[in-house]
């Protein structure tokens, strides 16, 4: 019994140091209420256990309540951690209905254009482009060895 004991206390400890690293680290206020929330049944497990080795029946109302105080204060959090947009919390009017719906419509719009460009064609053809001159003819070079003008 003694093993279970000493095993169960370990696990326990382990369990609420790396709860605590997980606080302190974060990166996140719901990482950070997660691993208090961690810590909070670790100590009621932790009382349990003192609980069953001292054989005392005392300390479950104690374990009841904080069971409780830790489950409300998650639930609190969450809940103001989780951020409702504007205007959710109300009956919108057929008007203000209709005018989102065609918000919605004309962005989804913007975005098909946006996604799919249509080739832009030219308002009037281009003009052809004038052949160069032809360049004058260099003057005739007599040959070297000759004389002869060609």
């Amino acid at each position: 019994m003694t093993v279970v004991i000493v095993v169960c206390g370990v696990l326990l400890t382990v369990g609420a140091v790396c709860a605590v690293v997980r606080a302190e680290r974060g990166p996140s206020m719901l990482d950070r209420t997660v691993a208090l929330d961690i810590v909070v049944t670790t100590l009621t497990a932790a009382g349990a256990l003192f609980a069953a080795v001292e054989r005392r029946t005392d300390i479950v109302p104690i374990l009841v309540v904080l069971s409780l105080v830790g489950f409300v204060g998650s639930v609190t959090i969450a809940r103001f951690a989780a951020v409702e947009p504007e205007g959710e919390g109300r009956v919108r009017t057929p008007e203000e209905v209709a005018a989102q719906s065609a918000e919605a419509l004309r962005l989804e719009e913007i975005a098909e254009a946006a996604a799919h460009p249509r080739p832009v064609e030219p308002a009037e053809p281009a003009e052809p482009a004038e052949p160069a001159e032809p360049a004058e003819p260099a003057e005739p070079q007599p040959d070297s060895a000759t004389g002869e003008v060609r």
